[in-house]
């Protein structure tokens, strides 16, 4: 048997088998359609929902056990179907609120009127809850008639739980388009009201599959890994024999025609897939309601959907398992989580504290949260609220004291200063619970300290869990171990760029000379007068020839300023990314900031504590007094009035707005500060062991278009931190070896690919003989595939390209007419990419990466040489398709362009009337294929296409007698007719009537052995109009929804078409009757302005 390579057979179906045999029951579309009551607007399977309401629920009354009233059933369901839409994750939150809280409803019994919860799932028993599975989910969109449909969706209860996408693996980055599938189906415009419901999302393409929530950004759609073998249990789980009606459901509709490949597929068995093993790991029951219970939050005030990814749910499961041990003295078994920075280790902080609310095990947990952070306090709180517990912010280390001693707060968050505070008063307090949990962020600087040790005094019996971003030095660990040993899995630097959990970090030294000499000077004033007048340039030499007002420190912060300056307003500026300026200290991140302002390139903001407070310990053993830092201080807290306003309002803009474009600091920002659109951190002091490590991790954040996070050293402290992961010497005696792997990349590293990838590119072109002929070059690319190809290539050679021109290494060891060619060559293919996109009618795929390609080539590359890529317009835009036509060089481009573009909008239309644009499809294949064999020239075929490109501009509104003028509905459905009875390859069905075949105006009709004559135009003509009136007389409002109404339209057409033998004397079978009444419906559905 040859395996098939359809996107049915190959994902869709044996995902939906696997599901059914994790224990999901298979529903077809008339089922679900029924659970909606027909309306494709809905999304809820109302009846099962409504059972299991009945089902799950009983009020427990003075001993009794009483159901709800059909009236709370109801509004129940309502609560939960009517949610009002406020934005896709907000509503989706009030969604989960529901689902994990409840409905508190009132109801009278014995006189009495009281509230009571209504449950809408058994979190505590999975299998009391229903699972069911269907395909091809048809849900309209919003504010239209047009309908979505994802491939897989899975229901708990009948709620929506999983929306699943499933591509053919042989597609190139299939993955990637399931993917982007689901996050356009989620658009306010199409069906977010479906991904309201949904807790995971899932893109599987047989061989692997990735896995999101709703509103989750491309770049953090992630991998699972199971921490153990698994093969056995998912091999037995793929290999269970489904139940004979759970199998003829699969196949009884659409999939009938896999049914004999999958039966023999099953006799045979077979080997879990990529997708087998994601279903199990994430939707077999059990799993599922774990994850959508204790493994979601909410985050930045509700704007931010969150599922655990796998090294959080494996750790937070361990630690579940650790802390319900206990030692001699019966205390709780603690330890510390070590994950690396960027991969989400607040996050898993967060889970944690939620996991233990909500741990059965516990009856009364008491948690304690420890951070640096400020910000985390909304995001605990929210988390909290969705799990029953409402947690309380400690004010004070008193105030700490004093919730710590009241039984009734079950959450509390402090940070770090107030902990300590506590800590100090800690003789005057004493709580003995053994169900306290504290847990502290980035624990090997606090949790081993000596505010821990008093605190333990405090709190002699609660259970003490670290977490950490950062390796820890080996004396650490062996303190680690002394209070738990590690909490596994441990998630390293490497796991974390394997999995991209973050963006890999690439370095680069730029040191700058110590002592400014007459050249430093003559470079600094050449870099400075670029693009100046010669007035202007004698102007700035005056003032540049006046060598004392530059000291030392002024000159050498001047020069890290100009090339910090260059860079990134030569590599970033406009892309949308940001970058952080480190000062050795506040005078000096003052002077940066002036020299930023004078070269006017980029806009940065300093970010640094008051003048009293010590920053660069190191450095600076008392508080600094400088007066440029005490006036600039004033200035900020007149602008901003306080110093808490002045940080929240220039970080909010960093984040999320257009300036700063860089951030200047000392201390601040280094740590626990989470900026995805970081993307470079110039380094221009000194930085040591962890603050080191938590410096460079700024960068590591994923965003969209973001491949890597590049660290620029002025100062040299990279090169040790290079050297000790090489060489295991500097912190060889500090750090394991095996736990810094995988930190830093050379950006030479990866240079080393861009010959490489030049060759790539131009291999793909060999065969051209003329590599002057731009015509040669474009048809090379006529295969879809061959293009494909040619973008990958290009987009990885233009990436590596923009890396190399950035290095002032490697610009420098590189002879400039290699510099020169990579450059032209970038130029020559990006146009040549803008052309066949617009020639081959594809769409523009505004990838994250493209502003900076597009940036690379304005900054290296003259404009002017650079064709801009634009949407491809269509042909309906007559005047703006003519002059892209005419950019075109030969008319054979010319023909490909038009030829291309009138195919994408035949298939746009092609439901509106089949028959029509299926004729105009065979006629701009027939022109092709004769110029392929050289029967025609270019200018025939320019001509032909050009022809056929009008018809389709035109519509349809010739066809047929004149009983169809100015009834196109009725026209299309002629069109139908007339197919059915050719026989004509392409309809819906190829059987024919049996009788006689004869012919009338060049087409071949069936008829019946009885008829003496053929059914005429104009017969067909009436018989379309009837079709017409009989849709229009069921057409009510909203009919596209409505099954009874298309139930009544499907009944009437079947009477009618069945009545044309002895009327009209036409034979047709059932099947081609079936055939033409679905093909009317479909075609008067997507017909919106005509019914």
């Amino acid at each position: 048997m040859n395996p098939s390579f359809q996107e049915a057979p190959i994902s869709q179906i044996p995902a939906l088998r696997t599901l059914q045999q994790l224990g999901y029951g298979f529903l077809t579309s008339e089922e679900t359609a029924v659970g909606r009551k027909g309306k494709m607007g809905r999304v809820l399977l109302e009846g099962i929902l409504g059972q299991q309401l009945r089902r799950l629920n009983k009020i427990h009354f003075k001993g009794r056990e009483l159901a709800f009233s059909e009236e709370n059933i109801i509004k129940a369901i309502e609560a939960l179907r009517d949610v009002p839409f406020d934005g896709l994750v907000r509503s989706s939150e009030k969604v989960y609120d529901l689902l994990t809280l409840g409905k508190s409803l009132d109801q009278a019994i014995e006189g009495e009127t009281k509230g009571f919860s209504l449950r809408y799932i058994d979190w505590q028993n999975p299998r009391n809850n229903v699972f069911h599975v269907t395909a091809e989910f048809e849900v309209e969109r919003t504010g239209s008639h047009e309908t979505r449909r994802p491939d897989i969706v899975c229901f708990v209860n009948g709620i929506p739980f999983v929306v699943i996408e499933c591509k053919r693996p042989e597609e190139k980055g299939s993955l990637e388009q399931a993917t982007r599938q689901v996050i356009r189906n989620w658009q306010e415009d199409e069906i977010p009201h479906l991904f309201i419901y949904s807790q995971l999302v899932l893109a599987l393409n047989k061989n692997e599959g990735c896995y999101a929530t709703t509103g989750t950004p491309l770049k953090f759609w992630a991998k699972w890994r199971e921490m153990s073998d698994v093969s056995e249990q998912v091999r037995a789980a793929v290999n269970s024999p489904l139940r004979p009606e759970e199998h003829a459901k699969l196949f009884k509709g659409v999939f009938a025609f896999a049914q004999n490949d999958m039966e023999e597929q099953a006799m045979h068995g077979r080997e879990p897939t990529g997708q087998d093993y994601l279903l199990w790991s994430l939707c077999r029951p059990e799993r599922l309601i774990e994850l959508a219970r204790q493994f979601i939050i909410y985050d930045e005030g509700g704007a931010v959907k969150k599922v655990a990814r796998y090294q959080q749910y494996f750790a937070i499961r361990s630690t579940l398992e650790r802390v319900r041990q206990r030692d001699p003295q019966g205390k709780r078994k603690g330890g510390v989580i070590w994950q690396t920075q960027g991969s989400g280790k607040s996050l898993a902080m967060v889970l944690l504290g939620k996991a233990l609310a909500m741990e059965p095990s516990i009856p009364n947990p008491r948690i304690l949260l420890v951070t640096d952070r400020i910000d985390l306090d909304e995001q605990i709180y929210k988390t909290f609220h969705q799990c029953g517990k409402d947690p309380q912010q400690a004010k004070t280390g008193k105030h700490l004291q004093e919730l710590m001693a009241d039984d009734r707060v079950p959450v509390i968050t402090t940070v770090l200063d107030k902990f300590r505070a506590a800590a100090n008063a800690s003789d005057t307090f004493k709580n003995d619970d053994e169900d306290i949990f504290v847990l502290v962020d980035e624990s090997h600087r606090s949790q081993y300290g000596e505010a821990n040790i008093k605190m333990q005094k405090a709190l002699p019996r609660a259970c003490y869990i670290g977490f950490t971003g950062t390796p820890l030095m080996k004396k650490e660990k062996n303190t680690a171990h002394k209070f738990g040993g590690f909490i596994e899995p441990a998630y390293t630097i490497r796991d974390a760029v394997e999995d991209e959990a973050v963006v890999p970090l690439l370095y680069e030294g730029r040191h700058i000379m110590q002592e400014v000499n007459q050249k430093a000077v003559d470079m600094m004033f050449e870099a400075m007068s670029e693009g100046l007048t010669k007035e202007q340039k004698a102007d700035l030499k005056r003032k540049f020839s006046q060598r004392d007002e530059l000291n030392k420190l002024e000159s050498r912060l001047y020069l890290i300023a100009w090339d910090v300056s260059q860079h990134f307003s030569q590599q970033w500026k406009d892309t949308g990314f940001k970058g952080q300026l480190t000062a050795s200290g506040k005078r000096e991140a003052l002077i940066l900031k002036r020299f930023l302002d004078q070269f006017g390139k980029v806009k940065s903001e300093v970010v640094i504590s008051g003048p009293g407070e010590i920053e660069n310990v190191d450095e600076h053993q008392t508080a600094e007094r400088d007066e440029s830092v005490e006036m600039f201080w004033k200035v900020m807290m007149a602008k901003y009035g306080t110093e808490k306003e002045y940080n929240r309002q220039i970080i909010n803009g960093f984040k999320k707005g257009e300036e700063p474009e860089i951030i200047i600091v000392v201390d601040k920002l280094l740590t626990g500060f989470d900026a995805p659109r970081n993307v470079v951190l110039y380094i221009a002091r000194s930085l040591r062991e962890h603050t080191l490590l938590q410096a460079i991790a700024r960068v590591n954040r994923l965003h969209p278009g973001k491949d890597f996070g590049y660290i620029i050293d002025y100062y040299g402290v990279v090169t040790q931190l290079y050297d000790a992961l090489e060489l295991y010497s500097t912190l060889g005696e500090k750090f394991d070896k095996e736990d810094l792997e995988g930190t830093l990349t050379q950006v030479a590293e990866e240079l080393k690919q861009l010959p490489a990838l030049h060759d790539a590119l131009w291999n793909l072109f060999k065969e051209v003989k003329n590599k002057k002929d731009e015509e040669s070059f474009e048809l090379a690319l006529e295969s879809k595939e061959v293009r494909e190809e040619f973008y990958s290539r290009l987009s990885a050679f233009c990436r590596v390209l923009k890396m190399a021109l950035s290095s002032i290494h490697w610009v420098n060891a590189t002879p400039e007419e290699k510099t020169s060619r990579y450059k032209r060559d970038a130029g020559f293919f990006q146009n040549l990419r803008a052309s066949v996109k617009i020639r081959y009618a594809e769409e523009i795929d505004y990838r994250d990466y493209e502003k900076q390609i597009q940036k690379m080539l304005n900054t290296y590359v003259q404009a002017d040489e650079v064709i801009q890529v634009v949407e491809p317009v269509n042909i309906f835009e007559r005047e703006a398709f003519e002059k892209e036509v005419e950019k075109m060089k030969s008319d054979r481009a010319k023909a490909d362009t038009i030829a291309n573009r009138t195919k994408k909008t035949i298939t746009e239309k092609m439901e509106e009337d089949p028959f029509f644009y299926r004729k105009l499809s065979a006629l701009l294949q027939q022109a092709i294929d004769d110029y392929k064999a050289q029967r025609i020239s270019e200018a025939e075929l320019l001509a032909r296409v050009t022809s056929v490109m009008e018809q389709a501009r035109g519509g349809n509104t010739q066809e047929g007698p004149d009983v169809l003028k100015e009834r196109d509905l009725s026209r299309a459905f002629f069109g139908a007719l007339k197919e059915q009875l050719a026989g004509s390859p392409g309809s819906a069905n190829d059987e024919t009537a049996s009788g006689n075949v004869v012919k009338e105006d060049g087409a071949e009709y069936g008829t019946s052995p009885a008829s003496t004559a053929p059914p005429t135009e104009q017969i067909l003509a009436e018989a379309a109009c009837e079709m017409e009136d009989i849709i229009r007389r069921h057409a009510v409002v909203r009919w596209r929804e409505n099954v009874d109404a298309q139930n009544r339209m499907r009944n009437d057409l079947d009477d009618f078409l069945f009545s044309l033998q002895s009327q009209k004397g036409i034979t047709l079978t059932f099947a081609q009757m079936d055939a033409i009444i679905e093909t009317a419906i479909r075609i008067a559905m997507h017909r919106t302005e005509d019914v």
